[in-house]
C-alpha cells in the first residue's frame, strides 16, 4: 500500500484551504502558542519576536535526525529561525534567540519543500521550530500540494504548544516529533523562561497521540505517520526526567518513540547555572536509559 498524506485528503475536499484561512486571522491577534500574545503580527512582535513573514535559516536533506526519518535519502529538514521558548542551553541560539535567517514569502516556503521532494528526494518535509509561523506553513502546504508534493510532513517542536492549533493541524501534519523536556514546573521556569510548560506540553501531548498514534513504518523502516517523542537528559535532572518517562509510558500509546537523548553540553547561557554548566555523567545517562527500558518503552 503506497501512503498517502492526510492533507491531500483535505486538499482534494477543500477542507486544506478552511484550515489556511481559518489560521491567519493569529497574525492579527497571535494565539499560536500558549503564550497568547495577542499581538497583531503585522505591526508589532510578541514573546517568539517572528513577523507575519517565515524566517528560514537552512534547508536540505539531513542525515542527524532519528534513523526512522533519515532513511537512505535524508529528512527533508527547514529550519526556522526564532522560537516560542528561551531555552538558556540551546544549542542553535543564533536561530531562536537572534532569529538568524532570511525572511521569505510563502510561495518561496512552497518552492523549498518541492526541491526537498523533486530535487533532493527526502522521505519527508521535516519543519524545525515551526510553532509561531504555522499560518505560513499551512499555506505553503496548500501551494505545494497543488503542485504535486506527496511526502509526509513531520512537525518537529519544542512540546510547548497550543491543543487548539494542534487541533487545526489535525489531518494535515503525519508525524509529530515534540520534546518534551520536563515535568517540574521550576525546571521549565528557570532553563526555558516558560512556568506552564509541564501542563501545556502533556496537553499537546495527548493531542498529538489522539490524531496520529504510535510511530509506523514503511518496509524500508522510514516513518509515515504517528508520534516520536524527544527528551534531552540534562544534568541533575534524573528525577524530572524519570516522571517524564513515566507520563509517556501511563498517557500515550505503547507504540510511541522516545528518544532518549545524551548529547547535552553547555551552550549559550547555560554557564550561567551552575547545575547545568557541565556535560551529562555516563551515569546519569544509564539510570535514565536502564529506567526506560524497565517501563518498557520503545526507543529510538
Amino acid at each position: 500500500m503506497v501512503f498517502k498524506p492526510g492533507y491531500i485528503k483535505l486538499l482534494q475536499d477543500g477542507t486544506l484551504l478552511e484550515r489556511v484561512n481559518e489560521i491567519e486571522k493569529h497574525f492579527t491577534h497571535c494565539h499560536l502558542c500558549p503564550h497568547e500574545c495577542g499581538v497583531d503580527r503585522t505591526r508589532e512582535t510578541g514573546v517568539c519576536r517572528g513577523t507575519n513573514r517565515a524566517v528560514v535559516s537552512s534547508y536540505g536533506p539531513h542525515f542527524g535526525e532519528e534513523g526512522v526519518l533519515v532513511g537512505s535519502r535524508g529528512s527533508g529538514t527547514i529550519f526556522f529561525g526564532h522560537c516560542n521558548m528561551k531555552c538558556v542551553y540551546c544549542q542553535n541560539f543564533e536561530l531562536s534567540f537572534h532569529g538568524e535567517g532570511h525572511p521569505i514569502s510563502n510561495e518561496r516556503l512552497a518552492d523549498i519543500m518541492l526541491q526537498l521532494q523533486n530535487h533532493y528526494r527526502c522521505h519527508n518535509i521535516n519543519l524545525v521550530t515551526p510553532t509561531h509561523f504555522v499560518p505560513n506553513i499551512l499555506e505553503a502546504i496548500y501551494m505545494a500540494a497543488r503542485e504535486g508534493l506527496g511526502l509526509p510532513i513531520v512537525y518537529n517542536c519544542g512540546g510547548y504548544e497550543s491543543v487548539e492549533i494542534l487541533k487545526i493541524l489535525d489531518g494535515i501534519i503525519d508525524i509529530y516529533m515534540p520534546d518534551f523536556k520536563y515535568n517540574v514546573p521550576e525546571r521549565g521556569e528557570r532553563y526555558s523562561k516558560v512556568i506552564d510548560y509541564p501542563e501545556k506540553a502533556r496537553l499537546a501531548l495527548k493531542e498529538m497521540d489522539q490524531q496520529v498514534n504510535g510511530l509506523k513504518v514503511d518496509g524500508k523502516g522510514v516513518a509515515y505517520k504517528g508520534l516520536l517523542i524527544r527528551h534531552l537528559v540534562l544534568p541533575g535532572g534524573l528525577e524530572d526526567t524519570k516522571e517524564v518517562l513515566k507520563f509517556i509510558k501511563e498517557e500515550l500509546s505503547p507504540d510511541c518513540l522516545v528518544n532518549l537523548m545524551n548529547q547535552y553540553r553547555p551552550c549559550h547561557k547555560a554557564f550561567e547555572y551552575k547545575e547545568i554548566a557541565k556535560g551529562l555523567s555516563f551515569m546519569e545517562y544509564k539510570q535514565a536509559y536502564d529506567y526506560a527500558k524497565e517501563l518498557g518503552l520503545k526507543l529510538a
